[in-house]
């Protein structure tokens, strides 16, 4: 029979909530099925981040097949990071080779019928949270420069005539750059820009 892991979580903010509740449901129903229970994994914190001490060790174990399917309570006890990182997430444990299943959400079940068709969908979610985060951060990029703030990194400006010194006497970029406060490539522009000037 299948070995599967229980994760349950609980925001610090959820007040009045244990996951005592959760894991109850959980320990029952993977009675009912017959399988055999590995681990549970319990974190008392945010579902926004992945820095979670149990959701890390859960996934440790996953990557080693240690077993077969891991249920939770509902998709947001598992994660609340916005659909492209909890896709992520489901990804991560198929490339494992471990399944995954909602105790609520029976439709959410990598070894069920609607599998194809949920994975689908948060796809195409996802994909529309990436187009809305790039169009929110070249919106920010527009504004700021339009307010004539520098985008990027700080200009560095270099003494042309000092790289092409140091460089004659045999002074590699980088050790140039360390010197004036700049990168290699920034050295090496300089100097190349130098030269060109010379030549025309």
């Amino acid at each position: 029979m299948p070995t599967v892991a229980i994760y349950a979580r609980v925001s610090t903010k959820d007040r009045g909530q244990e996951t005592e509740n959760q894991l109850t449901q959980l320990r029952a129903f993977s009675a009912s099925q017959g399988w055999t229970v590995f681990a549970e994994y319990v974190d008392h914190e945010s579902g926004s981040h992945d820095d979670r001490p149990q959701f890390k060790q859960m996934f440790a174990d996953a990557s080693k097949r240690r077993f077969d399917t891991l249920i939770f309570w509902s998709l947001d006890r598992l994660s609340r990071e916005g659909v492209l990182q909890t896709l992520q997430h489901l990804q991560r444990l198929t490339g494992y080779g471990v399944g995954y299943r909602s105790f609520t959400e029976m439709y959410l079940d990598s070894c069920g019928i609607f599998k194809d068709a949920v994975i689908s969908i948060l796809a195409v979610v996802a994909k529309q949270e990436r187009i809305r985060i790039s169009e929110r951060t070249k919106a920010g990029i527009s504004s700021a420069r339009a307010k004539g703030k520098h985008i990027g990194r700080p200009f560095v400006s270099v003494d042309a005539a000092e790289v092409a010194r140091l460089r004659g006497e045999g002074v590699s970029y980088r050790a140039i750059g360390k010197r004036l406060g700049a990168s290699a490539g920034t050295v090496r522009a300089a100097h190349v820009k130098m030269a060109v000037r010379v030549t025309e």
